[in-house]
């Protein structure tokens, strides 16, 4: 009788999801935070308009760019610990197989089992060092693409995050309308972006959806409080 073959799913995207959940979230709350803190200021609709929009603007450059640093941070450390490792395998060739050797040694493999794998891996070099970075440093090498990809999702993120609490006040000319408006879509949308994020992250829908919205709501609440007692 023939055998399904057993294949596994596994997700893939991990880095693109935490640049998304950053941009996002951030979006969501900062913007929010802003058009709430103007409002309870007593503003014209027009100014959190413009302001929302200039936060977003800057918002979206800073955290793109935060993102780019980050990824190429990643990037300059994978390759100074590749020359590093690279010089001790040729420098110090016994001390590099012996580290070798302790990693299967805390698997629970014995002298006689290890010596030949041993000998298979310091055989070559690149393999050598690449098991080295892996099983040694626990590092995996990064996407050379990565920077601008981190970037570019991390900041459209960020604008699209942004222009949901925001979108009201460019239909709503009056101002309370506008932040009850708001603030209905948003606590909305970071409930089902909490849920989503959740869903990703394997913990339990309604907590991730329930801390989403209390982060954004408190944020918000504080802004509005903070500008109504300063007025």
């Amino acid at each position: 009788m023939p055998v399904a073959p057993h294949t596994e799913h596994h997700f893939q995207s991990t880095e693109t999801v935490r640049d998304i959940v950053i941009g996002m979230s951030d979006g969501l709350t900062v913007p929010f935070a802003l058009a709430a803190g103007l409002s309870g200021a007593h503003v014209q609709t027009s100014v959190v308009v413009l302001a929302g929009l200039a936060e977003i603007a800057a918002g979206c450059i800073a955290m793109g760019l935060g993102g780019y640093l980050a990824a190429r941070t990643d990037a300059e450390h994978w390759d100074n610990e590749v020359q590093r490792e690279l010089v001790e395998t040729r420098e110090v060739p016994d001390e590099e197989a012996a580290e070798v050797a302790r990693v299967f040694q805390g698997w629970g493999l014995t002298d006689q089992q290890i010596e030949p794998i041993v000998a298979a891996i310091t055989s070559d070099e690149k393999r050598w060092i690449d098991f080295m970075m892996k099983f040694e440093l626990g590092l995996e090498e990064p996407d050379p693409r990565r920077a601008v990809r981190s970037a570019a999702t991390i900041g459209l993120s960020y604008v699209a995050g942004g222009l949901i609490p925001l979108a009201p006040y460019f239909f709503l000319k009056d101002l309370n309308s506008a932040l009850v408006a708001s603030v209905s879509v948003t606590l909305t949308a970071l409930i089902i972006f909490g849920a989503i994020k959740a869903k990703f992250t394997g913990i339990p829908v309604a907590r991730g959806a329930g801390q989403t919205a209390l982060i954004g709501g408190l944020a918000a609440s504080a802004a509005f409080l903070i500008a109504r007692v300063f007025q």
